[in-house]
């Protein structure tokens, strides 16, 4: 078992005096005392089904649980201002633990979470991934760290590599480095499915690999490699959730690296027939920010050792043309605006780097993390177009 400053600050780490080395050797033992200490007092006195819904209700009233959730248990949140950053904070907040979020507002917005800067039980760290320092004093005293920071956009990468690079790999390492020399028990990882790169086949499943088409997919996978190392030298825990095309509020839709569905609805709200890259058949497996941050707190909380130091897709598990999401799109916005109903999409040429088709196997999720992807698209879209109404009208 690895010692020094690796082990000396983690609270939830077996003590020795508690018990011997030849029991604080068995992980099966270990994970079931981390329960005890960190997970467990969030779901004392409920069965599984009770737990599972308890957590991944956003609309619970989870005051029942702050009583019991020892709030000195910290979690850091990288990107904690952006899309599915500032959505997983919210729900760390809700469910009663403490939150630190890292965020340079480099793609992450303030106004994301404004709600929670007066908030007891939220510090937000203005720091730099590229920066050691800065991570390091971002990991002290944390339990567990969800890394959802990342430079992203496909397109972006191709543009500019070298510092989708810097921020991707070197910040990663940064901060995994940083994390396990500060004595931090768990990493969950946001992975990207861009990592499948040119596998055909379908539905992805985690075992296949293809061959990166961007440098975007190229630092993603990296980044969980590293992981796999790092969990494998120092018995640091790391999880990684490769998230198959997340939309819903607060994604951002302006800007030329714009993700495809807050683009179609800025555009069509604003008049303007959105731009299609090819010939619109291609086809993504399009999943709502509620259940990636359901998955998130699922990976954040498991103690089924089956899961730990694994990587799960999250996604809906099913496959919707680009085509067929611009007719739902506008479908739903015309029930706003009828004269949305008469727009077309203007097809251009393909994008290098992009993949034709991608759709998830989640079976892996649903039986080691209990994941069950509730939102599925239609009702995401209907979620999200709600929300992008209030905001940009």
């Amino acid at each position: 078992m690895a010692s020094g400053p690796l082990r000396q600050r983690n609270s939830v780490r077996l003590s020795k005096s508690a018990m011997s080395r030849d029991v604080a050797k068995m992980p099966h033992i270990k994970l079931w005392l981390k329960a005890v200490t960190i997970i467990l007092p969030a779901r004392r006195g409920l069965d599984d089904n009770q737990y599972y819904s308890l957590i991944t209700n956003s609309h619970t009233p989870h005051a029942m649980v702050a009583d019991d959730v020892s709030e000195s248990t910290t979690i850091l949140v990288t990107g904690g201002a952006g899309f599915i950053g500032s959505n997983l904070c919210d729900r760390i907040i809700e469910l009663g633990y403490t939150v630190r979020c890292l965020d340079n507002f480099m793609t992450g917005k303030r106004e994301n979470i404004e709600h929670l800067l007066e908030h007891p039980r939220f510090t937000l760290l203005e720091s730099d991934l590229r920066d050691y320092e800065g991570c390091e004093k971002a990991v002290k005293d944390v339990q567990i760290v969800m890394h959802q920071a990342a430079l992203g956009s496909v397109p972006r990468s191709v543009d500019d590599p070298r510092t989708t690079n810097a921020i991707n790999i070197t910040g990663t390492l940064n901060l995994v480095d940083a994390a396990q020399r500060a004595g931090v028990e768990r990493i969950v990882y946001a992975g990207s499915s861009s990592a499948y790169g040119d596998s055909p086949v379908l539905p992805k499943e985690e075992t296949h690999r293809g061959d990166p088409l961007s440098p975007y997919a190229v630092t993603k996978y990296v980044g969980e490699l590293y992981g796999s190392v790092f969990s494998s030298l120092y018995e640091m825990e790391f999880i990684t959730l490769r998230y198959f095309n997340v939309f819903g509020p607060r994604q951002d839709p302006e800007g030329m690296y714009a993700a495809v569905i807050p683009k179609f609805i800025s555009c069509m709200i604003d008049g303007d027939a959105p731009t299609i890259f090819g010939d619109g058949e291609q086809t993504r497996d399009f999943t709502h920010i509620e259940n990636v941050v359901d998955a998130n707190i699922l990976a954040m909380t498991t103690s089924n050792p089956e899961a730990i130091n694994q990587t799960f897709n999250i996604a809906a598990g099913d496959r919707t043309s680009v085509n067929h999401l611009f007719n739902c799109i506008r479908d739903l916005l015309a029930e706003r605006d009828p004269s949305i109903s008469e727009m077309e999409p203007k097809y251009v040429d393909e994008r290098p780097g992009d993949i034709p088709h991608s759709t998830a196997s989640i079976e892996k999720a649903k039986q080691l993390l209990k994941f069950n992807p509730t939102i599925n698209v239609d009702e995401g879209l209907r979620k999200a177009i709600d929300w992008y109404w209030e905001s940009l009208v």
